[in-house]
């Protein structure tokens, strides 16, 4: 093999370990002989496709259902009126509404970009065809409108509004909406295999070039202050598919020294910035160390991910208030809110905790992302596929949803994606050597080695997994089970039925090397305990946790409809008076070590042990439904 080969093979691998589909998408492939052999150089622990894994029956599986159901009740000419509209296209659709309003500035980031993103994953994720289909069929639509804009722009709103961000005239965020559709057409490619996506994605790639000709470096800095959510990653994917450097040469275009210095330097200066205007910079940094190799983008976004989570989240693993980060690094006195963690941040989080663990191999990363994939994503979803956007932590709150055809947040379309991809962080890999990441139901198939591994499992309901063995042939393999930072004493595994002598120590991986043959069974017992976790800067506001299940106290029932549980227009918080109540009091009885005890023949139950109005039912969180809840205790 060439030089020029390897690197350019170099960047095809970098970006396969980070976006699922990609290795058997790109042009001009290269063989698995090839892939294999650079994928041992680059030394990664790689994801599987998404579509290498299902998920079986159980919590993630039924809300997989749910947003699969949602995403095909959405009808493709009103997805596409908008679009059409702008490329002046005859519509007789009736456009949806909120934030995809034909008046709004924000229009097109879901209806065109979130929405493609989330019928690629079910399609990939579950092979839903029909979902599939109608992606196609967006697809064609977003390149009839191109074509008819005749200059490789395209968007559900006019070339004005970038002249106005280049004017510095108010707009909201061309640039974020430009980037939910480019991202949309890339999970198309990859995850479908649609090549009229890529083609569309390309030319819309050399309108942005095209726009930045006669713009002084000074001016795009002061443009990149308006929020342009993941450009710099979705160009950088494009480099990394396409081998072609004027896309690395526009993707750092979309880089802020004013943020990316300080971090850089290992200080935190995030005071002030709204969250989710700055986590998929850093996604981008990620990206970037990935196909350049330059390691201040590693250590960037390294630095900014143990910040975030150690010094700005609360227990759920999500951060913000109000959107923004409103305190100093460590403090998080006083944000208790009904406006805390946007959830959009929590999937921006979560993409970055896959980059970082795939660099590293660090548990620690899949522990931080069991966190926010368990309290802050599963159940924000309600029975009808409806979304959270905020997530209220301040006591005597509720979820509040987007309406189904009436809102479309960022949060909704983010939302559409995570719970069509709930399977891609469940087992990654590494030469022979598979990882068992998280404890979900689910199969994984590895085609290209015979070996398919089917966990079953009842998980957190019951405490332990099995992993089951289906294959034509003995293989020999290393097995690798994560081994969470909270798992309690009495932790064991068995194969086959026989405990083994050593075990692993928590926040580790448990490896297991042998000749694996059909029907063998790995059984992993996972113990948990209660234990507090203080708030960040206040040592007397505590969360009370079970595992990685954080748990919530339950205030009474919250409003079963209306408008102050469904929001809709562009209003992302129900209008109510603020309606918070003092936070229950964590007080152990007298003689007793602990002020929650588990509730008897009720998995997952448990009782607080105060008095009058501090006595209440207490689960996890994200089996909270319509009630008034408080995640937070006062300690005295």
């Amino acid at each position: 093999m060439t030089r020029r080969e390897m690197l350019r093979l170099g960047t095809l691998t970098s970006a396969a370990a980070i976006i699922p589909g990609l290795s058997g998408q790109q042009p001009n492939p290269p063989t698995p002989k090839m892939m294999a052999s650079l994928l041992e150089m680059n030394g990664r622990v790689m994801p599987f496709p998404l579509a290498s894994v299902r998920l079986l029956k159980g919590d993630f599986k039924r809300s997989a259902d749910i947003n699969e159901k949602y995403l095909d009740s959405l009808r493709v000419d009103r997805l596409l009126h908008s679009f059409r509209v702008t490329a002046n296209i005859t519509s007789s659709a009736i456009p949806y509404g909120g934030w995809e309003l034909p008046t709004s500035e924000l229009r097109g980031h879901f209806v065109g970009g979130h929405y493609l993103s989330a019928v690629a994953f079910a399609y990939a994720g579950s092979g839903n065809t029909a979902l599939r289909d109608k992606g196609n069929q967006v697809v064609a639509g977003l390149a009839a409108c191109q074509k008819a804009n005749g200059n490789g722009f395209l968007s559900a709103y006019p070339t004005e509004f970038f002249q106005r961000l280049a004017d510095g005239r108010g707009v909201w965020a061309p640039f974020y909406t430009y980037h939910k559709i480019m991202a949309g057409l890339i999970d198309m490619y990859l995850q479908t295999g649609n090549g009229e996506a890529l083609e569309v994605w390309e030319r819309m790639a050399g309108w942005v070039s095209s726009y930045f000709e006669g713009i002084s470096d000074d001016q795009r800095q002061r443009m990149l202050r308006v929020e342009y959510g993941g450009m710099n990653e979705v160009l950088i994917n494009l480099y990394g598919i396409t081998g072609r450097e004027r896309y690395l040469a526009l993707a750092h275009k979309f880089e802020q020294p004013s943020i990316l210095d300080p971090l850089a330097a290992g200080r935190d200066e995030l005071q002030g910035l709204h969250a989710n205007t700055n986590v998929p910079k850093i996604i981008g940094a990620a990206r970037m160390y990935e196909e350049t190799g330059d390691i201040r983008y590693h250590n960037i976004a390294e630095y900014f991910l143990n910040e975030v989570l150690s010094q700005r989240s609360f227990a759920i693993g999500n951060t913000s208030d109000d959107e923004h980060w409103r305190t100093p690094a460590g403090s998080l006195t006083g944000t208790l809110s009904r406006k805390n963690a946007e959830c959009c941040v929590a999937y921006n989080l979560m993409k970055l905790d896959r980059h970082v663990f795939s660099w590293t191999g660090d548990p620690r990363w899949m522990d931080e992302y069991e966190r926010t994939l368990w309290n802050a994503r599963l159940g924000t979803q309600d029975e009808e596929g409806r979304k959270q956007y905020f997530f209220p932590l301040a006591a005597g709150f509720y979820r509040a949803y987007g309406s189904l055809e009436e809102s479309f947040w960022c949060c909704t379309g983010t939302g559409a994606e995570d719970f069509a991809k709930f399977a891609d962080t469940i087992y990654f890999h590494k030469g022979d050597t598979v990882y068992v990441n998280q404890f979900i139901p689910s199969v994984l198939s590895w085609q290209e080695q015979n070996f398919t591994l089917r966990q079953e499992t009842g998980f957190p309901i019951d405490a332990e997994t099995q992993l089951v063995i289906e294959t034509s042939r003995p293989h020999e393999r290393t097995i690798a089970v994560r081994i969470p930072s909270w798992i309690d004493e009495g932790g064991m595994v068995s194969v086959n039925g026989e405990p083994l002598e050593a075990f692993a120590e928590p926040g580790s991986f448990l490896t297991i090397r042998r000749t694996w043959r059909s029907g063998d069974k790995v059984t992993l017992k996972l113990p948990m305990s209660l234990r507090e976790e203080p708030l960040p800067g206040d040592p007397h506001t505590v969360a009370a946790v079970y595992g990685p299940l954080v748990l919530a106290g339950i205030l009474g029932e919250g409003p079963g409809s209306g408008p102050s549980k469904i929001v809709t227009g562009r209003p992302t918080a129900p209008s109510i008076p603020d309606g918070r109540r003092p936070l229950p009091m964590a007080t152990a009885p007298a003689g007793s070590k602990t002020w929650l005890t588990p509730t008897a023949g009720q998995p997952l139950r448990f009782r607080s042990q105060g008095v009058g109005v501090d006595a209440m039912d207490v689960m996890p969180m994200y089996e909270v439904g319509g009630q008034r809840y408080s995640v937070y205790w006062q300690r005295s």
